[in-house]
């Protein structure tokens, strides 16, 4: 009988000896492509090493990334900024979302194929902006910084074309998916884009806008978790790793200005 255990217990520890010491955390992080999803796969090395197996899901939109987060079908995402998610909240009941650490701030600009100068902005100019909240105010404030409007109140990150005061080029506002407003740079005189999209259309923020935002933006990029997460071991890893001195290096160096660490 013991002759016919005996190639069983092999097999047993053979099979023993290819597992892990210890299964892995694993966290699921929704993200959009750039840059997001390009730190999360720098870093995914680093927190293996540290057991946690961290799995990038990448979307296009940021609509999708907060609701799969708010539904608990993600640990978590890394896309958005505190305005924005705090428009987020009013929109969806009872959200869970909580932010964890500040990552980096993508500058938001100004861009136009037709015009080299803000000045050179015809009256009737077509400026297309984000149609979600937190990003169509902040693109309206860029425009008042610019001189081109007056606001009820410059500060107001909720602001919308309602609340524009002044408007001595008449301009007019096409209000588009973020996403899509590097596709129709062609089509108008000016176009207000989200640095992540900008960089996915081949657009350097820093030589190619006519106006940028600077570094003391309050939209930096939050990692974020659900309530029922945020505080675990393997969140603070991920937290730990995004702020280190690597990521910050890492940002830099790859997107030389374009992106600046907020951390």
């Amino acid at each position: 009988m013991l002759r016919s255990l005996l190639p069983k217990l092999g097999a047993l520890l053979a099979a023993a000896a290819i597992l892990p010491a210890h299964a892995a955390d694993v966290l699921t992080i929704a993200a959009t492509p750039v840059p997001h999803a390009e730190i999360l796969e720098f870093i995914k090395p680093k927190l293996a090493k540290e057991g946690l197996d961290l799995r990038v899901k990448v979307f296009t939109d940021y609509v999708q990334p907060a609701v799969q987060v708010n539904e608990k079908r993600l640990d978590g995402n890394f896309f958005l900024h505190q305005p924005y998610l705090n428009e987020f909240k009013k929109s969806h009941k009872n959200d869970i979302e909580v932010p964890v650490a500040k990552v980096h701030v993508e500058p938001f600009a100004g861009y136009s194929r037709k015009h080299k100068s803000v000045a050179d902005l015809p009256a009737g100019a077509t400026v297309a902006i984000p149609n979600d909240p937190s990003n169509s105010g902040r693109a309206l404030i860029l425009l008042a910084r610019q001189g081109l409007l007056k606001l009820r109140d410059s500060s107001n990150v909720s602001a919308t074309r309602s609340d524009i005061v002044e408007n001595p080029k008449k301009l007019k506002f096409r209000e588009l998916e973020a996403a899509m407003l590097p596709r129709v740079l062609d089509q108008v005189d000016l176009a207000l884009i989200n640095t992540n999209y900008a960089l996915e259309a081949k657009l350097n923020p820093v030589k190619d806008s006519l106006f940028i935002e600077d570094g003391n933006s309050p939209y930096a990029n939050l990692l974020v978790a659900r309530e029922d997460n945020k505080d675990s071991a393997a969140f603070k890893k991920l937290a730990n790793a995004l702020n280190s001195p690597e990521v910050k290096q890492f940002i830099s160096e790859k997107y030389k200005g374009a992106i600046i660490p907020a951390f």
